[in-house]
């Protein structure tokens, strides 16, 4: 069932041969999360690229006492650090399971060899961090340029269910806006 949800998601991407996606499907293994439980600590190398079969997760950064919010990741999406993954450097961000999780984890040398070896799995690297660094860039253009409620409404379009599933001090922070407002607006927006 995991790896179905996977070979979706890696197909969404860019469609794999059936020799690339066995090689890839081969070298993924399972692993849990707790709630809260901290998957990579700031200054750690991240050892693994992971996709998530169940649960959510949020990359945050600490600085004294605030937390700021980056990205989430959820069922069918992958995760990890992913700068700090493929440069193999520590990783200034923390990566937590908000909920009970469900994984699989790809290591750091399976990667580099499939990479290696299989030339469209390189192509597929390439085309997935392009996208996912054009969805970087549009969220940081909504930071800078949107008004609080513009971003709001932006988040409910893009993802709708995330209220649902990520405690709203999160989102907020997120958002870059404080509780106080976040929950005015949940309040008075409607789409």
């Amino acid at each position: 069932m995991s790896l179905d949800l996977l070979h979706k998601t890696a197909n969404a991407i860019m469609p794999l041969p059936a020799t690339e996606w066995e090689a890839l499907a081969a070298c993924w293994t399972p692993v849990k999360f707790k709630r809260k439980e901290i998957i990579t600590p700031t200054g750690e190398i991240e050892k693994y690229l992971y996709f998530v079969v169940k649960g959510v997760q949020r990359v945050f950064s600490l600085d004294g006492e605030k937390e700021t919010t980056l990205i989430f990741s959820y069922t069918g999406s992958f995760s990890g650090i992913m700068d700090s993954f493929q440069l193999q450097k520590p990783s200034p961000w923390y990566l937590e399971a908000l909920t009970h999780s469900e994984m699989l984890r790809l290591n750091f040398a399976d990667f580099v060899r499939l990479t290696d070896e299989y030339p469209l799995l390189q192509k597929w690297v390439r085309i997935g961090s392009v996208a996912a660094l054009s969805g970087v860039l549009e969220r940081y253009n909504e930071l800078i340029a949107f008004t609080a409620e513009q971003k709001f409404r932006k988040l409910l379009t893009r993802s709708p269910h995330v209220l649902q599933l990520i405690p709203h001090k999160y989102l907020a922070s997120y958002l870059g806006i404080d509780p106080a407002t976040f929950s005015k607006l949940l309040s008075t927006v409607k789409l």
